[in-house]
């Protein structure tokens, strides 16, 4: 069985793929400083009530947070003595990056175009709502072509409140109406429908400068906060919240199998 973990800024997903479905999916916050042993305690604790430790055989992660990178390799070869794959540009993971700096283009990145890609072998954009609002544009050729980046919707909230004296944190849900009628509703507003605005601004540009916008462009969304966005726009084709996991998945069969 295989044991996927993807690191990032906010959480650490990880998935139990048994070569036909998803057994397990789990989500812990992600906090730099934790050691692989804390980790390593939580991980264990996790597999152990499923009763499907010892039936891991393999280990694959992406990551965007370098310390927890080697944090997680530890924990894979000290819990489950497995050395885990570890993708980054340089691996072959079936897409190629069109961007002027390969290198610079985060794991996450990838394996959300590998698992667009992979699903239809169709041109796609990816939104990916977490930390950061994301746009992968891939090719109907399997080409990751480039990436547009945005603050996330926690984070705007996050500024809102810290920078404006007179407004405070409010729930993370879509008021009744666009038109505020109080404050909490004003920001509620802008926050989930100007984010929603964000995305279908985005993909009409992004589909204008596809090289492929003759086709149907499928457009996924994941992420952490997707789901609280996804019901105000008709641009999304599929919702899928495992979308990262998945392309760990059809990397690692791609490299196996």
């Amino acid at each position: 069985m295989l044991l996927a973990i993807d690191i990032g800024n906010t959480q650490v997903a990880l998935g139990i793929w048994d070569g036909n479905k998803w057994l397990h999916e789990w989500r812990l916050r992600t906090i730099q400083d934790r050691t692989s042993d804390e980790y390593g305690i939580l991980v264990k604790n996790l597999m152990q009530e499923t009763e499907l430790m010892d039936a891991i055989t393999a280990v694959i992660l992406s990551s965007v947070v370098p310390q927890l990178t080697m944090t997680f390799r530890k924990l894979s070869q000290d819990y489950l003595d497995i050395y885990p794959i570890i993708v980054n540009s340089e691996l072959d993971t079936g897409i190629i990056i069109q961007t002027d700096n390969p290198k610079e283009v985060g794991a996450d990145r990838i394996v959300n175009a590998v698992a667009a890609y992979y699903s239809y072998k169709k041109p796609a954009i990816v939104i990916d709502v977490g930390t950061a609002a994301t746009f992968d544009v891939v090719s109907s050729k399997g080409e990751l072509l480039g990436v547009a980046i945005a603050p996330g919707l926690g984070v705007a909230a996050d500024a809102l409140a810290q920078r404006a004296a007179q407004l405070q944190q409010v729930p993370l849900e879509a008021p009744p109406n666009a038109i505020g009628r109080n404050t909490i509703h004003a920001m509620q507003s802008g926050l989930i429908y100007g984010y929603v605005s964000l995305i279908e601004g985005m993909v009409e540009r992004l589909k204008e400068e596809h090289p492929d916008n003759d086709q149907k462009i499928l457009i996924f969304g994941t992420g952490g906060l997707i789901n609280l966005l996804a019901p105000y726009t008709s641009v999304i084709d599929y919702v899928d919240q495992t979308l990262t996991l998945s392309g760990l998945r059809i990397i690692y069969d791609r490299l196996f199998q």
